[in-house]
């Protein structure tokens, strides 16, 4: 257990980290480019999930669901990994990734009653939602874990280093 929190640990410093200086270099809803054309730095908040779901329904059941659906998340990541071999490292990244992103949202949660995203990625008018360093160690620790899941499947171990 200690890979696992010593990742999701890392994830949650520099995701609250990077929101606090969002929070105070940013104003709420401007924007700096970084790279004209592809990328900018942005103050958001989100009261949904990703892509904004459930962004517009009544907040005060939107924050139990939320809540909810994190908590049970992170007590499924620590089921998981419990059972992991030392040697299915890849599912033990992701899932450290995965644990660290849901953990630094689930902050911002509680703390705000929405997230705070600030990473901002389009090809001219063509925006990806804004997200943030929790959502980026959610996405990618779910690819790591989907290719270790199909490499099991196919071969009967985890991905191997």
């Amino acid at each position: 257990m200690f890979n696992l929190f010593l990742i999701g640990g890392g994830i949650v410093i520099f995701d609250q980290l990077t929101k606090i200086l969002v929070v105070y270099l940013l104003p709420l809803h401007s924007s700096v480019a970084v790279i004209p054309g592809f990328f900018n730095l942005v103050h958001v908040r989100n009261t949904g999930a990703a892509f904004s779901f459930l962004a517009g329904s009544y907040s005060g059941w939107r924050q139990i669901f939320f809540v909810s659906v994190s908590l049970i998340g992170i007590a499924v990541i620590l089921f998981v990994y419990r059972g992991l071999k030392k040697e299915d490292r890849w599912a033990r990244i992701s899932l450290g990734l995965i644990f660290g992103g849901a953990v630094g949202n689930l902050i911002d949660r509680l703390r705000l009653g929405e997230v705070i995203d600030f990473l901002d990625v389009y090809l001219g008018q063509y925006h990806w939602p804004a997200f943030n360093v929790a959502d980026s160690a959610i996405s990618i620790g779910a690819v790591m874990l989907l290719l270790c899941l199909l490499k099991t499947k196919n071969h009967g171990t985890a991905v191997e280093e």
